[in-house]
């Protein structure tokens, strides 16, 4: 199971965490070891019961892992079930504990509350959004925004400016990293008619799309002063453009027919928002 688990979405959902308690010890904000690693746990479980949850209520005539016969897919999808429930329980007993500790602000509440809300409506019928398209974008906000918040609300009182100059941007470069990932599978997705953004739209809204994705969030990050905050903080961000030029460049010349390389194009997309998001990390924990 460990592969549907996602292991780069746990490792973005985790450096993003990261960076909101960087984005609290920055802010002066005394660190809690114990709130972050309830709320490291809680984020991972909850991503970990996402992932099993799209499976579990994966259409029954697309296989869950290849040449797999259909008895072996129902064991599967029972085993994917009482584990992602086992982990949602478990999560709720981290906030549980967060609450009993004293770490469990109303603004930390909201988002956990947004973190279950996103599994319910992403996974579970009858709302199954990642059957309607739209599962790049609920993915990204989760790892982008609700776990980068969370890490931290539950080192700090209140909200701060900081948090959406660096949230919001980090969402639209995890999207366009989905995006990308998504191109790889796009003949298998279309053969048991899976509806992604890339089959919803098709591949030639797409990738202007994901370019759009790309540049935006690089000219939030460039106007991050106009909100406030000083550049030599956002500056760092920076070191992931060219694995966004690169990405475009991979990714147009997909389009234009070239002969596709996707372990080039996998490994640059997830390398941009990783990249991007350590860079800020380790500069607002010097800082």
């Amino acid at each position: 199971m460990l592969p549907l688990s996602r292991p780069v979405h746990l490792l973005f959902i985790a450096i993003a965490y990261i960076l909101g308690v960087a984005v609290a010890n920055h802010l002066d904000a005394k660190i809690n070891l114990a709130a972050f690693s309830l709320g490291l746990t809680f984020i991972c479980l909850a991503q970990i019961s996402l992932n099993f949850l799209v499976e579990v209520f994966r259409p029954i005539n697309e296989p869950i892992l290849p040449n797999e016969t259909r008895a072996e897919r129902f064991r599967l999808r029972d085993r994917l079930l009482v584990t992602a429930l086992g982990f949602l329980g478990l999560a709720a007993l981290c906030a549980y504990f967060l609450n009993s500790l004293g770490h469990l602000n109303s603004s930390a509440l909201t988002f956990l509350g947004l973190s279950f809300f996103i599994i319910l409506v992403c996974a579970v019928p009858p709302f199954n959004l990642v059957r309607r398209g739209f599962a790049e974008f609920f993915f990204a906000l989760h790892i982008g925004y609700v776990s980068l918040a969370l890490g931290f609300l539950l080192q700090a009182d209140k909200f701060q400016r900081l948090l959406p100059v660096l949230a919001l941007p980090l969402t639209l470069l995890a999207a366009a990293c989905f995006i990308a990932l998504n191109f790889s599978s796009f003949a298998s997705d279309i053969k048991y008619e899976r509806i992604t953004l890339l089959t919803r739209l098709g591949w030639q809204r797409v990738v202007p799309l994901h370019h759009a994705l790309v540049l935006a969030a690089f000219c939030l990050f460039a106007a991050a002063p106009l909100a406030g905050v000083s550049f030599a903080l956002i500056r760092p961000a920076l070191f992931g453009l060219p694995f966004g030029i690169l990405q475009i460049i991979l990714l147009r010349s997909i389009a234009n027919g070239a002969p596709p390389h996707w372990r080039a194009l996998n490994l640059t997309a997830a390398t941009l928002f990783l990249l991007t998001t350590y860079a800020l990390t380790i500069t607002l924990f010097l800082h």
